[in-house]
């Protein structure tokens, strides 16, 4: 169990397989943390599903036991349990799409957080101090999911407009914030990345209360995921996403083009 929450079978399973292959390697928890560096208790919690850990995680435990990909696809399997309802199925769609236009009014989006920002987004979320596992755990998918960007196969074309919102509201260590803001100048330079900032001047617009996400799937057929503070909802009505298409459409062109919006992100660390 995970802080008294119920296990999917996909991770009661990858529980099951890392005891079952420590104990028939006859291995106490200290000899596998000698043979995978990894610390006796992170291992355990792995082992009670405390915590799911990472790919790479599993990759050395694969190693050990000789177990080729084994835990590392049950890893994968696990990791799509962690998402639950309509964001699983936001998840799934984002992982076919050919192209991704998103438009994000406060934060800097999952896709090209730091770990540093990922986590202080998370712990502002309400949150009891047995939790900080947890909260590590979701650091761990959310590092994760930004792989599909540098993916050898079919890795979508990214059209992201930032709201000059989210770079408003700084990391209270600056040091971490430039690194957060050359991260973004960074992922910028992938040929399958486009960063535009729209500025406060453009004035109020009909997106300023929500993200929107557009996936362009291979079908050629479109799917939005609208998302406020607390709920999102995955859109497949052909006359609803086409008006938030209009709307997507509309803040781009409103917004600065992408070379003048990198020097507005290298003014603002020139600033600090």
């Amino acid at each position: 169990m995970t802080q008294g929450k119920p296990v999917s079978p996909a991770r009661r399973k990858y529980m099951a397989e890392l005891l079952r292959l420590r104990q028939e390697a006859g291995m106490s928890l200290g000899d596998l943390s000698e043979a995978t560096k990894y610390d006796r208790s992170y291992l355990s919690k792995l082992e009670r599903g405390e915590r799911l850990g990472d790919l790479a995680t599993a990759k050395r435990l694969d190693e050990v036991y000789g177990t080729r990909r084994m835990l590392q696809n049950l890893w994968e399997l696990a990791k799509d349990d962690a998402y639950l309802g309509r964001y699983q199925r936001y998840m799934a769609l984002q992982q076919l799409a050919r192209v991704i236009q998103k438009y994000v009014p406060q934060t800097i989006p999952g896709l090209l957080q730091t770990e540093e920002y990922a986590r202080a987004m998370l712990w502002t979320r309400p949150h009891r101090a047995e939790e900080a596992d947890s909260i590590e755990e979701q650091v761990t998918l959310r590092l994760d999911r930004q792989e599909i960007l540098r993916r050898e196969e079919a890795a979508p074309h990214l059209r992201m407009v930032l709201d000059e919102a989210a770079f408003s509201r700084p990391l209270k260590d600056r040091e971490a914030w430039n690194r957060q803001l050359q991260r973004l100048l960074d992922d910028a330079e992938l040929p399958n990345v486009t960063l535009q900032v729209l500025p406060y001047a453009t004035g109020p617009h009909n997106l300023q209360n929500g993200s929107l996400t557009i996936l362009w799937l291979p079908d050629g057929t479109c799917t939005a995921y609208s998302e406020g503070c607390k709920s999102g909802e995955v859109i497949e009505e052909t006359d609803a996403v086409e008006q938030l298409r209009l709307s997507y459409d509309e803040l781009s062109a409103l917004a600065l083009p992408p070379r003048a919006s990198l020097e507005f992100i290298r003014g603002l660390m020139k600033d600090g």
